[in-house]
């Protein structure tokens, strides 16, 4: 295989471009409190099985790092494939800030953290800070799972090349 000389030295928009080409699952991040905030992220990974731990990458800049960090805890919500609408409300700079940003979206606190569930989600987790790794622009945190759960549905939110995408997981495949 040969690459192309463009592929040797990476820029920021380069690297965006080529990671767009990997599929992620869609998450929105929630922190409750006095630090209440959301944002959409592909950035979420498992971590350990046993303890239960979980990762999300936050730009640095970006008002969830420090709310993250302030609160000491945050939930995640999987997102099913209908529910675009919320991954691009979460992920607009220009919605309000604080509980406002909530109004828009059907939520419940988790039991653990109190940390905003979004209703209809595939799945979620609560979780509590334990480390925090800073690894170039970002931050990477590592959260202890409190409580999990799965929701009804069978198709996921995925982001891809750019744009949402679906996936219908009603015929497993072994």
């Amino acid at each position: 295989m040969e690459l192309a000389p463009e592929l040797t030295g990476v820029s920021p928009t380069e690297m965006r471009s080529t990671l767009a080409r990997f599929a992620t699952g869609v998450v929105v991040l929630t922190v409750g409190g006095e630090h209440m905030h959301g944002m959409t992220a592909n950035a979420f990974s498992s971590v350990s099985l046993d303890p239960p731990l979980v990762l999300c990458c936050v730009a640095r800049t970006a008002t969830m790092h420090g709310s993250i960090t302030a609160a000491g805890h945050f939930a995640t919500s999987v997102l099913r494939g209908d529910q675009e609408a919320s991954a691009r409300w979460f992920a607009d700079g220009g919605r309000p800030a604080g509980r406002a940003q909530f109004d828009r979206v059907d939520w419940a606190p988790g039991p653990a953290t109190g940390a905003p569930v979004l209703a209809g989600s595939l799945a979620w987790l609560e979780c509590e800070l334990v480390d925090v790794h800073e690894a170039g622009d970002h931050s990477v945190f590592i959260g202890r799972v409190l409580g999990a759960g799965r929701g009804d549905g069978r198709e996921g939110l995925l982001f891809f090349d750019g744009g949402y995408r679906q996936v219908d997981t009603s015929e497993r495949r072994r």
